[in-house]
């Protein structure tokens, strides 16, 4: 009997690649390997053709699916090349780590001890009575380390934090300064080595004896939980054993202890119910980039190295020559040599058997960009990484929403990848309208994979643009989301009908009729009306009947391109409008500054709404409103400039009624700040109205002229705000005009003060005989 320890890097190729000519020649009849045991079941499913890295095991807790761990591979890990090797040639493989299903409890645990504490001290603060003392507290008991004590122990030190301090000890005294360079140019481009696993043992035994560092309780469970399923296989009776672990575990597993001392470190474990799954992965989500903490720094690199190792330098320099062309940079033939070529000459001078990554990107700065470094981000960004994204076979065990998704994506001709794509949509084909109604759901469900652009040149309803991009954890996120249902649709109308019950404010409800149209969520409609009523019965308050209003009428507005009956939604809304009118002059009364501008906001919302619905019921009841807001002496002076406002540009209130209206607000000399309150209401958002009418602008510029300095100091910040919100073209002229008018105004009073000077006037008309030509004298004395 004789146990074979293989440590190898996570995603290493020349660990994969020394690892498979170890395998050909042990020919070991058990492969023991570093991952969750729950995932046992699932390696028959990475052997058939349908399934391509990179992928990842998923485990999850069903009750609790955001409690979840992902364990990835690409074809270039000496993990995934373990399994295949295993299923070729019909050995018996495990994984041997400690289960997901102890580690996920102890870190939901964890959860809940800390969110108790959080309780404890929350209910502590509010015993308190300065609001200040509470603030206070409770920002340092958020973040003290006793609170975070059992989350500290959640997210205890992995293990290539451990190994890190180790390993970047050694690249510094080897010449090389950072971890990934040395690693690479020591192991990975390194093509078949039996001594390999052998070196890199000792170089670990060295690394944990010299780093001299106590394991977390995590580590200590982990490699104990892995001495165990290697004595289980001993006992079994299997000859030759192939350990493939972390090669910073391979000391701890050789050096095995007693069995009661590992049985004593596994006692007593709390244990969570797991299920495992195979779902696709991106090379982007291996890259150190992304926050992974096994993460490689050059996937699409080491693609090429596990392809193409006597050529992957080659492959990769034409790889870069493509990208450049694509983007209309130089790149020829000549180039990519005189790369090559510095690239080895960089090699030699670093005292290294080959060129790599490192000298290669430093060649082809200096080749082909110089003091540039925008294109070499581009190179980092697409080669670099060069993301794609796996598949998993359908025989993948799925629940029943993920499976929906997919039966849909492909019913639907969706292409699932990585890469941004834009979809265009004209709601009136049928496939496109389906294909909008999806995209919609998902988004309700959580799963963010398409988002609404703007339509630049197209503005009918019927039309959408979608900017898709997939991303991994959105199988996560459908997990999540299987709780409300087992298909898209079911799930969807579940969701909404939680929302809305959920929901106790009025405004915040009225959103959710606008999805669910979207959606086609039509199940959910009933419940989530009735709770709008429920809700619009309590509220008072006209700022949040009005904002209310808003959504529903763009819902009854795209009823028509949606086929969606909406006679329900219009009989709450007309009911609405009523009530928000009636409370509006009420609620204009008597208030400040702040609750000015908030109800402001409304009636601008409302105002859009009432234009959109073009009902003249719903307009006569609005402008009747208005009107006695405009009319009434208490009403806020922001608020009645607003009504004045939308009166006037509808047409209902004559020039003669607006300009009584403006000269009213205008004289008031005991109280400016409200004449300005009334102009920023009756001018924000555009200048017109004083342009293109000759009566308005004179009071408004007779009142402004009339100010005295010290008022107009104290009105001048107030003014410059309500005049920002004009267009640079409306201050253009309304300054042009000011001017003009003021200097007729000046050229008037001389005209008036002062009378011509005859005398002066005749000695310029010599000068102006001879410009015209003429011998006569222009003027006659008089």
């Amino acid at each position: 009997m004789s146990i074979h320890f293989f440590g190898i890097r996570h995603h290493g190729v020349g660990c994969a690649r020394s690892l498979q000519q170890a395998f050909e020649t042990l020919q070991p009849d058990i492969i023991l390997i570093e991952g969750p045991p729950e995932a046992n079941d699932l390696l028959p499913l990475a052997s058939l053709n349908s399934m391509h890295p990179p992928v990842a095991i998923l485990i999850y807790a069903p009750l609790q699916p955001k409690h979840a761990v992902y364990y990835p591979f690409a074809v270039f890990s000496p993990e995934w090349q373990a399994i295949q090797y295993g299923q070729r040639a019909n050995i018996v493989t495990r994984f041997i780590d400690l289960p997901q299903s102890h580690q996920l409890a102890e870190s939901i645990n964890a959860e809940k001890e800390w969110l108790n504490k959080q309780q404890i001290e929350l209910d502590k603060l509010k015993l308190e009575d300065q609001q200040s003392d509470q603030d206070q507290n409770l920002g340092v008991t958020t973040d003290s380390p006793d609170t975070h004590e059992s989350l500290n122990k959640m997210l205890a030190e992995t293990t290539e934090l451990h190994s890190g301090d180790a390993l970047k000890w050694l690249a510094t005294a080897a010449g090389f300064s950072d971890v990934e360079t040395w690693w690479d140019h020591l192991v990975e481009q390194r093509e078949d080595s039996l001594d390999l696993f052998t070196s890199i043992e000792k170089m670990m035994t060295v690394a944990r004896g010299a780093l001299n560092q106590t394991l977390s309780e995590r580590e200590a469970k982990r490699e104990a939980h892995m001495r165990q399923m290697i004595r289980m296989a001993e006992k079994e009776g299997f000859q030759k054993i192939a350990v493939v672990c972390g090669a910073w575990h391979v000391p701890a597993l050789q050096d095995m202890p007693s069995i009661k001392h590992d049985a004593d470190l596994l006692k007593n474990l709390t244990k969570e119910k797991v299920t495992a799954t195979w779902t696709p992965w991106t090379y982007g989500r291996l890259a150190q980039q992304s926050g992974y903490g096994a993460g490689i720094q050059a996937p699409g690199w080491y693609d090429h190295l596990w392809h193409r190792p006597k050529q992957a330098a080659m492959y990769w320099l034409t790889d870069i020559a493509q990208l450049l062309r694509k983007h209309d940079l130089d790149a020829s033939s000549a180039h990519l040599i005189e790369i090559l070529r510095l690239a080895d000459t960089l090699a030699s001078l670093r005292e290294r058997s080959r060129a790599g990554l490192v000298e290669l990107m430093d060649a082809t700065q200096s080749i082909l960009f110089g003091e540039h470094h925008a294109p070499l981000r581009l190179i980092e960004k697409d080669l670099l990484i060069n993301d794609r994204l796996g598949t998993v076979p359908p025989e993948t065990p799925l629940l029943p929403l993920p499976a929906d998704v997919k039966r849909l994506q492909k019913n639907l001709r969706f292409k699932i990848n990585t890469e941004t794509q834009i979809l265009e949509l004209d709601l009136r084909q049928e496939n496109h309208l389906e294909k909008s109604i999806f995209l919609h759901r998902l988004n309700l469900l959580g799963v963010a994979w398409g988002k609404i652009k703007k339509n630049y040149g197209k503005t009918g309803t019927y039309n959408e643009t979608w900017q898709l991009e997939w991303q991994p954890e959105f199988e996560l996120h459908l997990i999540e989301a299987n709780i409300w249902g087992a298909s898209v649709a079911e799930a969807t109308n579940q969701k909404l009908c939680y929302d809305a019950e959920k929901t106790t404010r009025l405004d915040e409800i009225t959103p959710l009729i606008e999805c669910i149209l979207l959606a086609n969520a039509t199940s959910a409609i009933e419940p989530v009306m009735l709770r709008i009523q429920s809700l619009a019965a309590t509220t008072h308050d006209a700022s949040t009947l009005m904002t209310a209003i808003a959504p529903l009428a763009k819902v009854m507005r795209y009823g028509n391109v949606r086929k969606t009956n909406l006679d329900a939604v219009a009989a709450v809304l007309d009911g609405l409008i009523q009530r928000a009118c009636i409370a509006l002059p009420l609620a204009a009364t008597g208030i400040n500054q702040e609750a000015a501008n908030q109800l402001m906001t409304a009636i601008r919302a409302m105002d859009s709404a009432i234009h959109l619905l073009q009902q003249p019921a719903h307009t006569h009841a609005w402008f009747n409103a208005l009107g006695k807001c405009a009319r009434m002496q208490t009403t806020q002076a922001l608020i009645a400039g607003r009504s004045v406002r939308i009166l006037t540009e509808q047409a209902v209130w004559s020039v003669e009624e607006t300009a009584q209206a403006l000269a009213f607000a205008c004289n008031n000399p005991i109280n400016p700040l409200q004449t300005a309150d009334w102009i920023e209401g009756f001018l924000q958002g555009s200048g017109l109205l004083l342009i293109l009418n000759d009566v308005l602008f004179n009071i408004f510029n007779q009142w402004v002229s009339s100010l005295p300095d010290s008022v107009f100091i104290e009105l001048l910040p107030l003014l410059r705000r309500t005049f920002s919100t004009f267009t640079s073209p409306e201050r253009q002229q309304l300054g042009q005009r000011a001017n003009v008018d003021g200097s007729a105004q000046l050229i008037s009073q001389n005209d008036d003060q002062q009378p011509i000077d005859a005398i002066r006037a005749q000695r310029v008309l010599p000068l102006l005989g001879q410009i015209f030509a003429t011998a006569h004298p222009i003027f006659s004395e008089q």
